[in-house]
Order: C-alpha cells, then structure tokens, then sequence
C-alpha cells in the first residue's frame, strides 16, 4: 500500500494509505460523471482549489486545469461563481478534519484510493442528493440551454455531475 504525506497550507502531518488502485473500486452508489482531472480542466471554484497541494495528486491533473491564486469566476465552465465560502461548509457541519477543504478534497483522495468508510460513505449521501439539482434543470430549461440556471450547472460540475449534458 502506497502511504501517502500531506503538508500544506490548511493540513500538515496527515497520512493516509491508498488501498485500491486509482479510478477504481468506487462504491456501487457512487458513479460520478467526471473524474478530478477532467473537473479541473472544466474549471471549478473559480480555480482556486488545490493550488498550494499539487504534489498530493498526478501531476498530469493540473497540465491543462484552470488555476488561479485568486478566484476569478470566469474560469469556471458556467463563467459564474457557484461556491459558498469554505466558512459557511464548516458552519453546516460538512467539513471533516481528513478533509479540510471539503467535498472536492474527498474526491479526489477517494479517486486516488483512499478509502475511509464512515466518511466515504457520508460524502456519498451528499453526492447523491446533490443530483436534486440535475432534475430542476431538467424541469425548468430546454434541454442544452446553457444559459438557463448556470450556477445550478456550475454547481453540479463542482460535484463531478456532467451539466454539459442536461
């Protein structure tokens, strides 16, 4: 098992293993759309995520991912900013200590082969009632019209939901 070491800006001193092979073994209920490279290449959260922890991940993620010291909203596929501040995901209760950052983090380290039962499973119950979202899209806009509810498309991307396609 491959251990891996993470100092950054938000989390030092943490370990963990990855215990199946990257991409694969995802839980049965969990079947996202896009996989962490292909959201950063989309642009999300303005591209200001994961800046400052690169060497966590594939190098080939951030080749031609959309990246900004500062968030700019017109880096995000939608060109509009789909986020709440990191303050209010903490406020709610979404955050764990594993994964400072939130959801995306989990991703991605899940992605890797990292695979941490409780957790897992509670951020893919979040996955799954983020898919709300797809049906009002489906309900108030004509289909391919991206114009309609693109913060409802922005964030689904952030949640590896493929907006593009509804």
């Amino acid at each position: 098992m491959q251990k891996i070491s993470v100092n950054d800006k938000m989390q030092s001193g943490y370990f963990y293993e990855l215990a199946v092979p990257i991409g694969e073994d995802f839980d049965p209920l969990f079947t996202p759309e896009l996989s962490p490279k292909e959201l950063l290449e989309l642009g999300i959260f303005g591209g200001k995520y994961l800046n400052d922890c690169k060497n966590e991940f594939p190098a080939d993620w951030f080749l031609n991912a959309k990246l900004s010291e500062i968030k700019d909203k017109s880096l995000n596929y939608f060109s509009v900013d789909a986020s709440q501040p990191l303050s209010e995901w903490v406020n709610k209760g979404w955050i764990n200590s594993q994964d400072p950052r939130g959801w995306f983090q989990w991703y991605c380290r899940y992605f890797l082969g990292r695979r941490t039962p409780i957790e897992d499973q509670r951020q893919i119950k979040r996955w799954r009632a983020f898919r709300r979202h797809a049906g009002a899209i489906k309900k108030y806009c004509e289909p391919y019209d991206h114009q309609c509810r693109k913060k409802q498309r922005q964030a689904l991307l952030h949640w590896a939901y493929d907006a593009r396609n509804i």
